[in-house]
């Protein structure tokens, strides 16, 4: 298990509002980075999305990522972190996607699409690299 190095810790923390730049690779060899919002356990890197959706239906197939999460108050400091997924759920998917919401927009609201299924991914890190 690789841990977040202590100077890093609070690119993590609520109070932060850091977002992560998540990395794959699509079926015909191209990437697709996406930024979005993301919690943290004390061990995993947990994400979340509609079933469906382009991360979805990537991560399903290839279960390797790349993340980068950038301070916000100084772009020249950050993390990189390589990791491969080791839990998805549905269980209580929009509840997370709330509290990451509450995190980000200050309120626990988030949209509820007709028909849209919410989907949890924690994320176990492997390897980081760090700047700044």
């Amino acid at each position: 298990m690789t841990t977040i190095p202590e100077k890093f810790a609070d690119l993590f923390t609520k109070e932060k509002k850091a977002f992560a730049f998540l990395a794959l690779v699509k079926k015909d060899g191209t990437p697709q980075v996406t930024p979005l919002w993301f919690d943290y356990d004390g061990t995993h890197i947990i994400i979340n999305t509609a079933r469906g959706r382009v991360k979805d239906k990537i991560l399903k197939r290839h279960p390797r990522v790349a993340l980068a999460i950038q301070d916000p108050a100084n772009a020249y400091r950050y993390i990189q972190i390589r990791g491969k997924v080791v839990d998805e759920t549905e269980v209580g998917g929009y509840d997370q996607i709330c509290a990451v919401a509450e995190k980000y927009r200050g309120k626990r609201e988030y949209p509820k699409n007709p028909g849209e299924v919410r989907v949890t991914y924690k994320i176990q890190p492997e390897k980081m690299n760090t700047m700044g």
